[in-house]
């Protein structure tokens, strides 16, 4: 047994002293040291998150008005090198100015115009994306246009372009009353016709174009994959003043007219840096970005503008900081009285233990605590250390099993890695066998053009047996008749596939479609399939209102369910197609079905069918068809859907909204 403990020596109360210290100084200096430094850190770090979301949401209002700018360019362009423009070039000019008319409006643009090559305005007075395209090159850039540039072009554009000027406070002075200037996305194609060589000239007006500016504002808060639901604004300037925006003067009033403050103007229009810092806008503080804007001239003309209240964010680091006194100072008033009747009970077994250790440091490895008499933290500390001896052999040799199976476990894992590679690299081989099919098609478009030649031959010879031969052909009319509904038959496949292979040469828009006729031309195309297996088709059509597709990615979209089918059949069974007129939520429309007498889709994989990549086939298909499927109806405003029938087999349905008849005058 140890020596009775005299709690009144020196040592002792030293002891008590330092360990007071030690338990309390942490907590009552060292503690409050890093927790400032903590918050300083982590408020310079929220800050610092703030500006980098807010960088963040900039670059994606410029690529949105980017796309805005390339869509525009690719627009213009498929006008200008359509087949259709070059027709009504030839045609009478008041055709010319219907058919323009009729494109703006189709690409809601807010003016469209043929500059012929005679009309062109002088170089030094052009605008850059004129000349550009005056010189062979597409061209859209932002361009202000004057009140009477606008003007000639319409008179409501200069009317909807004029903002009157709202005083704002920090804003440079300035002595107009209205901003009467136009921000325009500014776009020209050429135009190559030999005989009509000129510009085709197009444009959007961006003063009051909520729907771009709302459009922004929706891409960079309301889709916010954070899951903030920050109160965010969007706005577009032209030179310092608000000409589209979402940020309210009152509830329902947007800003429009009010300007941006004075320091902004100096670094972002002059100094052409952007503003990525915290700013007072109208009515309240934001954190904000501002980007400069550059015209075709190379000169800067405005700004675009996203940014979110950085109240809420203030809110809630005031809340934090409130928050971790308040935990500090509760933690501080409970240790003190705490630690000191917790003290009582440390001191005694502490002595034991040391005199123990000293005894194992002089070599008596028997050396025990014994009882200790406590049974808290302190006396199981004790009994561990009265066994510590005994089991450094026992720790020892469990370290060496625990390191072997740690490579076991790093063998298991590099063998998991190993495996996953080698999916990866399936996966890209699959990839590179889509691109090829893809390639296989655009041959297959070709050799179908090739063979329009031997047909052509073939059908001008028949005709010149029928000229030879005169009124001497009855006894071989039988077989020139064959011969030329087999030549109809050839036109009509390779029309077909020609139509399947490069479906953008037979309509790039949406059409009015009768779905009938459109499946049975697919059937046309997948015939030679389906004719070398036992496999009979029945088809149940009845009338459907007119849908509104792309046809080429309607005809896509069949001819993928029904291959889809015909595989899942396996050589024999039965193909049901139908077709009837079907409303749903209060909408006409058309559903167009596709059953098989296959073994079905497993109920659990029923859900993943439209998934990417997801298929049945391993090896022979990329399994993006139904996902593709899947886009283009939903993207026509339809639906597309699977379920299994009973006994067996799979059905497909798509349904699709009727055309929407324009309202009678």
């Amino acid at each position: 047994m140890g020596q009775p403990i005299n709690h009144g020596d020196p040592i002792l109360r030293s002891v008590r002293l330092r360990l007071l210290l030690l338990a309390l100084l942490p907590l009552s200096v060292l503690m409050p040291l890093l927790l400032v430094l903590a918050m300083t850190r982590w408020n310079a770090d929220y800050d610092e998150m703030l500006i980098a979301n807010v960088d963040s949401d900039l670059r994606i209002a410029e690529q949105y008005l980017g796309r805005i700018l390339a869509g525009t360019s690719t627009d213009i362009r498929s006008i200008a090198e359509s087949s259709l423009f070059r027709d009504v070039l030839h045609a009478p000019t008041r055709e010319r100015l219907r058919f323009l008319d009729q494109r703006r409006a189709a690409l809601q643009l807010d003016f469209l115009y043929f500059l012929p090559h005679e009309d062109l305005p002088a170089p030094t007075s052009n605008w850059p994306v004129i000349a550009a395209a005056a010189a062979g090159t597409l061209s859209s850039q932002i361009d202000i246009f004057s009140a009477q540039d606008l003007a000639e072009l319409s008179p409501e554009l200069q009317q909807r372009a004029r903002i009157p000027l709202i005083e704002t406070e920090a804003a440079v002075p300035t002595a107009r009353t209205a901003e009467e200037r136009g921000m325009v996305v500014h776009t020209a194609a050429p135009v190559t016709v030999l005989d009509h060589q000129g510009v085709l000239v197009g444009g959007i007006l961006l003063n009051r174009n909520l729907d771009f500016i709302d459009t922004i504002n929706a891409l960079v808060y309301l889709s916010d994959s954070a899951g903030e639901n920050r109160q965010g604004t969007a706005t577009l300037f032209l030179d310092d003043t608000r000409i589209s925006t979402n940020v309210r003067l009152f509830e329902e009033v947007r800003a429009l007219g009010t300007r941006v403050s004075a320091s902004v103007r100096r670094r972002v229009l002059t100094l052409g840096q952007t503003w990525l810092d915290s700013a007072f806008v109208v009515n309240d503080w934001y954190i904000s970005g501002y980007l400069p804007l550059t015209d075709s001239f190379g000169n800067r003309v405005g700004m675009l503008y996203v940014g979110f209240l950085e109240a809420p964010y203030q809110a809630a680091k005031r809340a934090a900081y409130w928050t971790i006194v308040a935990v500090f100072i509760g933690v501080l008033a409970l240790s003190a009285p705490l630690f000191l009747w917790l003290a009582k009970g440390i001191f005694s077994p502490l002595e034991r233990m040391s005199q123990t250790m000293k005894r194992v440091e002089h070599g008596d490895l028997a050396a025990r605590n014994g009882a200790v008499g406590s049974r808290d933290e302190i006396g199981q500390v004790a009994a561990h250390l009265d066994t510590l001896l005994d089991q450094v052999q026992d720790r020892d040799q469990a370290l060496r099993d625990w390191a072997g199976e740690l490579n076991d476990r790093v063998d298991k894992r590099t063998a998991e890695l190993r495996d996953a590679n080698s999916k990866l690299e399936e996966t890209f081989k699959q990839l590179a066998m889509s691109e090829k099919l893809a390639s296989i098609g655009e041959i297959t478009a070709g050799v179908a053009h090739e063979i329009n030649n031997p047909v052509a031959v073939i059908q001008g010879n028949v005709d010149v047996i029928r000229m030879t031969l005169a009124g001497q052909t009855a006894e071989i009319e039988t077989e020139l008749n064959l011969i030329d509904n087999q030549v109809l038959r050839i036109d009509a496949i390779v029309g077909k596939l020609l139509q399947f292979a490069r479906p953008t040469e037979f309509g790039a828009y949406e059409e009015s479609i009768d779905i009938a006729p459109l499946v049975e031309d697919c059937l046309v195309l997948v015939d030679h399939v389906i004719s070398k297996q036992d496999i009979t088709i029945s088809r149940d059509f009845a009338p459907t209102p007119l849908v509104a597709i792309n046809p080429g990615e309607l005809q896509q979209v069949v001819i993928n369910l029904v291959m889809n089918a015909v595989q899942a059949m396996q050589g024999s069974g039965g193909l049901i197609l139908s077709l009837k007129s079907e409303p749903r939520d209060g909408h006409n429309g058309a559903l167009f079905t596709v059953r098989d007498t296959g073994p079905g889709i497993a109920d659990k994989n029923l859900s993943a069918v439209f998934n990417p990549f997801y298929t049945t086939k391993p090896g022979e298909g990329t399994g993006l068809g139904l996902s593709i499927s899947q886009t283009l109806i939903q993207r026509a405003g339809g639906l597309i859907s699977v379920l299994n029938r009973h006994p067996t087999g799979a059905a497909f349905s798509i349904w699709l909204p009727a055309e929407q008849q324009p309202a009678p005058n």
